[in-house]
């Protein structure tokens, strides 16, 4: 586990067990935002770059979702750093257990009680999500119901926890998400967005993400017509047959 440089203002913190886990530091004027914590052994290596980093305290913690390996490291952090954390109101009942996570069996608590507050909104914008410092959160529902991707706009960096997986720089649609479909509904933000930079949790960095997104849907768009032919033609076959 080790820091590694994505631009000027963001450092980022990974551990790879099978798959890459990677959460973000951004330094602020007067201190830094985590982004994401990973599976608890890397609790330890992100206090250690945030004091490597010296660039003043941990002011907060804003959580893209609430799934095991995006908030494992938190108690270790909250230990050193007692500050704020953050996510979407839509997701916390999920992450502290009142709720099972859509395609679970069961309610699982992983962040307990009392811990996190509600992502501000700002008045009369219908939920519209606040910036907080150099970060702007953008609901992204579909990998959870509450997933939130932050825009770094000074940079032009989208810190993006599971709205995507990538390999060799490439988009792969994100593991284990129940709702595909609004995943990629969810995902029309890279073209809102344009980022020079897509930084997703498994995967690590994608450039010109937006054309690559393109990409990804015209495959999508292929695959589901081709398994509606291959159902109609089932269906004439059955209908054959009788």
């Amino acid at each position: 586990m080790g820091g590694k440089q994505i631009t000027e203002s963001i450092r980022s913190v990974s551990l790879w067990i099978g798959m890459q886990i990677q959460v973000w530091l951004v330094q602020e004027p007067d201190g830094i935002t985590l982004i994401d914590t990973g599976i608890g052994p890397m609790g330890r290596s992100i206090v250690k770059e945030i004091e490597r980093m010296n660039a003043g305290p941990l002011k907060r913690i804003l959580l893209t979702h609430g799934h095991a390996d995006h908030v494992g490291g938190l108690k270790t952090i909250l230990d050193k750093y007692p500050v704020p954390v953050y996510m979407h109101a839509a997701e916390i009942p999920y992450a502290e257990g009142d709720l099972a996570y859509p395609g679970k069996d069961k309610a699982m608590s992983y962040v307990a009680k009392g811990i996190l507050q509600p992502l501000p909104t700002l008045p009369g914008r219908k939920g519209e999500l606040a910036v907080l410092d150099s970060l702007a959160p953008y609901f992204t529902p579909g990998h959870s119901p509450g997933h939130v991707v932050y825009f770094h706009a000074a940079d032009r960096v989208l810190l993006a926890g599971d709205l995507f997986n990538a390999k060799r720089g490439r988009l792969i649609p994100p593991r284990f998400t129940p709702d595909p479909d609004r995943a990629l509904r969810s995902a029309d933000i890279l073209h809102k967005l344009n980022p020079e930079q897509l930084q997703v949790c498994h995967g690590g960095a994608v450039f010109s993400a937006a054309a690559k997104l393109d990409d990804l849907l015209e495959q999508d768009r292929q695959a589901k017509k081709m398994a509606e032919q291959m159902k109609a033609r089932r269906g004439k076959k059955a209908k054959a047959g009788r």
